[in-house]
């Protein structure tokens, strides 16, 4: 059985819904905190558990007869992530789990500036210590995060950040897609490659993107970091 934790995220519902292409329901699982927000999922005949990263005893049994389970990061920062991390890791080795998979990111670093890259890399590394076989999804930055980028520009026409480099921004459906091929066909042991888009682009192209879809013009407009802030 495949098991899914955050089933009703953006990234673990498109998850759990690839899957169902690929095996069957009664093959799938998924943890999820309010059992309710996914009576769905159960009348389709996946398997729905409660499971709570802080709660040892309730991850064992939503993870009870996983061969593999995904493992998507918890909302939480810093030291608090970490630790439910930690949790999740030793529950899914006490119950048996044979892979577990995480949802990293591509620029997982303990000295990035940038704080939820320093909690990719600590429970990369404790999946390391773990003796247990993982993969570890090194996602790109997600396009919908782009959008807060955007602030107020549908509605003023300006979209004012600092200067910027490409990036290249993924979609949930296409990482879900790919989660879904590695999770069946059990590719990658370890850290898989970057699992990004096929192109970057800056802000001035999201720019110009926004503006042909709006069908009116969207200025990109550079301003100092001090400005931003204060902006």
């Amino acid at each position: 059985m495949i098991v899914v934790t955050g089933a009703n995220g953006k990234l673990g519902r498109k998850v759990v819904e690839e899957l169902l292409k690929r095996v069957p329901a009664g093959n799938i699982g998924v943890s999820v905190r309010d059992v309710n927000t996914a009576e769905d999922l159960k009348e389709r005949g996946v398997r729905v558990r409660q499971g709570n990263f802080d709660d040892s005893e309730s991850l064992l049994h939503a993870f009870e007869e996983a061969s593999q389970v995904l493992l998507i990061s918890s909302h939480s920062l810093g030291e608090v992530a970490v630790r439910q991390h930690q949790t999740a890791i030793d529950s899914a080795k006490k119950a048996g789990v044979g892979r577990l998979l995480y949802t990293s990111q591509m620029f997982s670093s303990a000295t990035s500036h940038f704080p939820p890259m320093n909690v990719h890399a600590a429970t990369e590394e404790m999946l390391k210590s773990s003796g247990m076989a993982f993969t570890s999804l090194r996602n790109g930055f997600y396009a919908a995060s782009a959008m807060m980028w955007m602030g107020d520009a549908l509605k003023t026409g300006k979209l004012i950040a600092p200067e910027d480099g490409p990036v290249a921004w993924t979609s949930h459906s296409d990482l879900a897609e790919g989660t879904a091929v590695i999770l069946t066909e059990q590719r990658y042991d370890g850290i898989t490659p970057h699992l990004t888009a096929s192109e970057a682009i800056d802000m001035g192209r999201i720019a110009s993107i926004a503006s042909k879809v709006l069908n009116r013009p969207i200025r990109r407009i550079v301003v100092s970091d001090d400005e931003y802030r204060n902006h």
